[in-house]
């Protein structure tokens, strides 16, 4: 090995999260060496994956299909649970109905079509998964039915999940190095050579015969956020890790990668006021909230300025963030009353809230800080009388329980909001992922300007371009940077093999 060189290896991953170490396993069980790179010390790894709730999205045809994915469920679960089918077909519908219809085909029907595989390959990697009851089923006539395409979730969520590829990956063989920055790919002429990086602030580098990026958006990038994605975003909580900072794009198009996808696009949600500018490993999610369906949202002027009953939550909430941000004073109150607070998600109970309550509307009125209480009490007064009072309401389907002659109507799930005590909680937006990067092929190959492959470059996870748009169906995030960390690792290890029988001949 030369002396310029640190290490030398078949395969380098740079990022240590869900997509990043699912390429590590994928590569190792092809034949490969593998150096992954963390940007973060040890403590703080896993990107945005360590923040999540673990949900997963996949296609299955009925319980059969669950049980590849869900081994152990009992007979009591199977016997009070419905969980309905979730079709290759509706998944790709979804996708592309979300998106408006702009996501990359090619991408999306490999993440549908891979999606139930990829959850029995991380069984084998020894991820486990159960049930997400209570946040996606609730109990109505004595059964448990689940909505939305989502039914999974990993056990743990996000911590276990890194945890356990983490401790798979090095039972594996798989090296991993923390407090390493990557800070350019390595080329010469022909294909990428490896990587320079700086480990604790020394600048060093690693020779190999391929690369797998997959180091995250640009959302934890207050400069790029607000080039990218416009005025006002330097404004926005980050949900997830500050170690996603862009790096790994630009290192990407400085070699001649393609730009691609929604650059001004990206996933934000509902996320506690008072949250801080990054996310917190202890909490995790809880900062988020997601129950407003069952509720409604007013901003400082009082009145409400989404549809909260347009669909299931699970395609309306990486939207809405953006929606919240645009608001005066980038800020919006949750209302509940006590017909809906049992069905409010467990991030509602967490300590760190910004919550207030009241025994009548005209006291909770005074406690909105920053909305103007005599427009909200004639808005309720108003809203209240529009309400389809006629038609059941049912937290499980779509129940068509909506408003009548609003301006900004409620599609579904509509109650009065007239039985105290009230609950109201402030939300601003919480950015998760950007939508914009780097465009690959059905290899996970890094596409130049020119629509070719550049020769041993992958890419996988959130710095992917052209799969989301606008908005992205909940829990197809974590599948689709395992679908394509998975066959970037394989390619990656495979493009590696190729080049020492090359050398050898």
């Amino acid at each position: 090995m030369s002396e310029n060189y640190l290490y030398e290896t078949d395969v380098i991953v740079i990022g240590a999260g869900n997509a990043g170490m699912c390429a590590a396993l994928s590569a190792k069980e092809n034949g490969a060496d593998v150096i992954v790179l963390e940007k973060a010390p040890k403590k703080e790894r896993g990107g945005n994956s360590a923040f999540s709730a673990g949900t997963m999205r996949f296609a299955y045809n009925g319980i059969e299909d669950l049980l590849n994915a869900v081994p152990n469920l009992t007979k009591e679960e199977m016997a009070n649970s419905d969980f309905g089918t979730y079709t290759t077909e509706q998944f790709l519908d979804d996708i592309t109905r979300v998106t408006q219809s702009r996501t990359e085909m090619s991408l999306a029907n490999i993440l549908v079509r891979e999606s139930l595989n990829e959850m029995v390959w991380l069984r084998s990697k020894k991820i486990r998964f159960v049930p997400i009851y209570g946040r996606q089923a609730f109990k109505v006539n004595g059964k448990f039915t689940f909505w939305g395409g989502l039914a999974i979730e990993v056990v743990g969520g996000g911590p276990k999940l890194i945890e356990t590829l983490h401790k798979t990956a090095e039972e594996e063989g798989v090296k991993i190095l923390y407090d390493a920055e990557a800070t350019s790919i390595l080329h010469n002429d022909d294909t990428i050579c490896g990587v320079e990086l700086k480990i604790k602030g020394k600048t060093v580098r690693i020779k190999s015969k391929a690369v797998v990026l997959a180091s995250g958006g640009f959302q934890a990038n207050t400069e790029m956020r607000t080039r990218y994605l416009g005025a006002g975003w330097e404004l926005a909580k980050v949900r997830g890790t500050r170690y996603n900072t862009g790096e790994g794009i630009q290192m990407a198009l400085a070699v001649g990668a393609r730009s691609y996808g929604h650059w001004s696009g990206c996933h934000a949600v509902s996320w506690d006021y008072s949250a801080p500018e990054f996310g917190d490993l202890a909490i995790g999610d809880g900062f988020q909230k997601h129950s407003y369906p069952f509720g409604i949202m007013v901003n400082a002027t009082g009145q409400r300025f989404v549809d909260e009953g347009e669909d299931f939550r699970n395609y309306t909430y990486a939207k809405y963030g953006r929606v919240i941000l645009e608001q005066p004073g980038q800020f919006a109150w949750q209302i509940f009353d006590q017909k809906v607070v049992h069905l409010l998600r467990d991030e509602y109970r967490i300590k760190h809230v910004t919550k207030v309550k009241a025994k009548t509307i005209e006291k909770l009125a005074q406690k909105l800080d920053g909305v103007d209480s005599a427009e909200f009490l004639e808005y309720i007064k108003r809203y209240n009388e529009a309400v389809r009072l006629e038609v059941p309401f049912n937290p499980n389907i779509k129940d068509g329980r909506g408003t009548v002659g609003l301006e900004v109507p409620k599609t579904n799930w509509a109650n009065t909001i007239d039985e105290g005590p009230f609950e109201a909680y402030k939300v601003t937006s919480g950015i998760t992922f950007t939508y914009g990067g780097v465009r690959i092929n059905e290899k996970s190959e890094v596409i130049n300007t020119f629509e070719k492959p550049i020769s041993g470059l992958f890419a996988a996870g959130e710095l992917v371009g052209g799969l989301f748009y606008f908005n992205y169906p909940g829990g197809s995030g974590l599948t689709a940077g395992s679908v394509f960390g998975r066959i970037a690792g394989e390619n990656a290890a495979k493009f590696a093999i190729a080049r020492m029988e090359e050398v050898t001949v």
